[in-house]
């Protein structure tokens, strides 16, 4: 597969398809939007908001959370805040998430079943990590907006005049419901 992309890639750049995409790093609505890495949402959610190539900086991970004061979503929205001139912050989860209802207790027996050791597992729990915490995703959509929606607002480096607003979007139909 990604010899075909690197390909396909090597004839999108030969005939010119990159031009229509020409923008510059920063978001020309000032906007940055951290949502799910679900495939369904990768055309459908810039479409469904109005949102063209450089209108917002997007960032993804499993669930759309943060997990940490200092996971990579809020380092990357930090940046977004202070290089590149972000002042409104959209968290947008959405329907039929497969981080809901994830857990370490799933994925064991499969990481198990593809070669990786107890041994493993054993001496990443012994280097301080919870696998249970770390691969927990959520049980409720809302609860987990508004807990990500929270963390962002009252992060020590987020400044006070960041607007932070948390939505769901239908996956299938792209209808937003702020939470």
């Amino acid at each position: 597969m990604i010899d075909d992309i690197i390909q396909y890639n090597k004839e999108f750049v030969t005939e010119g398809n990159f031009k229509p995409y020409i923008t510059d790093k920063y978001p020309k609505k000032h906007l940055a939007v951290l949502t799910c890495m679900d495939t369904r949402l990768t055309q459908l959610l810039p479409a469904a908001l109005g949102l063209r190539n450089g209108d917002a900086k997007i960032i993804k991970n499993a669930g759309g959370i943060i997990l940490s004061p200092f996971d990579s979503a809020m380092r990357s929205l930090l940046v977004a805040i202070y290089e590149l001139g972000v002042n409104e912050i959209m968290v947008v989860a959405h329907t039929q998430c497969g981080a809901c209802n994830m857990s370490y207790q799933h994925f064991r027996p499969e990481m198990i079943a593809r070669g990786i050791t107890e041994k493993t597992l054993e001496t990443i729990h012994q280097c301080g990590v919870n696998l249970d915490e770390w691969l927990e995703g959520f049980h409720d959509t809302d609860a987990s907006v508004q807990k990500t929606v929270k963390a962002i607002v009252l992060h020590p480096l987020v400044p006070n005049d960041i607007i932070v607003r948390g939505f769901i979007i239908d996956s299938t139909t792209g209808l937003l419901r702020e939470v």
